[in-house]
């Protein structure tokens, strides 16, 4: 089973929702966790984005990249963008995917899911083209 952990800073969006979909789509081949360099809280529109698809990730929390057992991790997945990704130490395969933060590219005056909705997406195609490698 590949032993796959996703990080970002907050753990409160990108990475929640990565873990939500390789869970939802991957879970009987992987073993999946988040984390990040400063955990918060899983963002409500992360959630609802995740919702509108049937993936619930309620009852995941944030947590920091320090409580992860690093020989316990075969691949480890940034998801920053412009922000400094967390360090994780260990010997497992890195991969960097960047996305944007969905929280802070909602235009004025638009869906607040807007952008929630896109990096989803973009995320459930990366995972997608990822796993028929």
């Amino acid at each position: 089973m590949k032993r796959v952990l996703f990080l970002c800073v907050a753990n409160s969006v990108r990475s929640q929702m990565a873990e939500g979909l390789a869970r939802h789509f991957f879970g009987d081949r992987w073993e999946v966790q988040s984390a990040g360099s400063s955990p918060s809280i899983v963002h409500p529109a992360a959630i609802e984005a995740m919702n509108e698809i049937g993936i619930d990730i309620s009852e995941q929390y944030s947590k920091s990249v320090e409580e992860i057992d690093p020989e316990n991790i075969d691949v480890v997945i940034s998801l920053c963008m412009e922000e400094v990704c967390p360090v994780f130490l260990g010997h497992a395969e890195r991969l960097h995917w960047p996305f944007p933060d969905p929280a802070s590219m909602t235009p004025f005056g638009q869906d607040r899911l807007v952008g929630f909705r896109q990096v989803r997406d973009m995320i459930k195609a990366k995972l997608e083209e990822w796993e028929e490698k």
